[in-house]
């Protein structure tokens, strides 16, 4: 699913003539590499994602935004269209200083195999999906 959506919000930007990629490294949610597969151990017994973070000790979304807040304010950047489902990301930036002038969708249509994880997403971290 991630991999999808980064080529989406690609071509999103290409197709807008301009616009920045953020790449932070918070992998699995802010937990990390070796937390994530764990997290891929625990949703093979049948939790979901956010159960599985949450039996690791985790919260079901860890990442910080901050340092997003603080490149985009180093490019002189205040206000912004996200490019984003999350909803924790979008107020998570406002709450540091970034105004969103509107979110931007991201969806990627289920598969058979990623239909529960977007559920999940949807159902559980209020994430802005129409096809889960």
């Amino acid at each position: 699913v991630c991999g999808e959506q980064l080529q989406v919000s690609m071509n999103k930007i290409k197709e807008n003539g301009s616009g920045i990629l953020l790449y932070l490294n918070q992998e699995g949610r802010g937990i990390g590499l070796s937390a994530k597969v764990q997290a891929y151990s625990k949703q093979k017994t049948g939790l979901d994602t956010v159960d599985a973070n949450i039996a690791l000790g985790f919260k079901a979304d860890e990442r910080d935004y901050s340092v997003a807040a603080d490149i985009l304010k180093g490019l002189g950047i205040s206000e912004i269209d996200l490019l984003t489902n999350n909803p924790k990301k979008q107020t998570d930036l406002t709450k540091l200083g970034i105004k969103i002038h509107r979110r931007v969708p991201i969806e990627v249509k289920p598969t058979d195999t990623n239909r529960r994880y977007l559920r999940t997403k949807k159902n559980r971290l209020g994430h802005q999906l129409d096809y889960a």
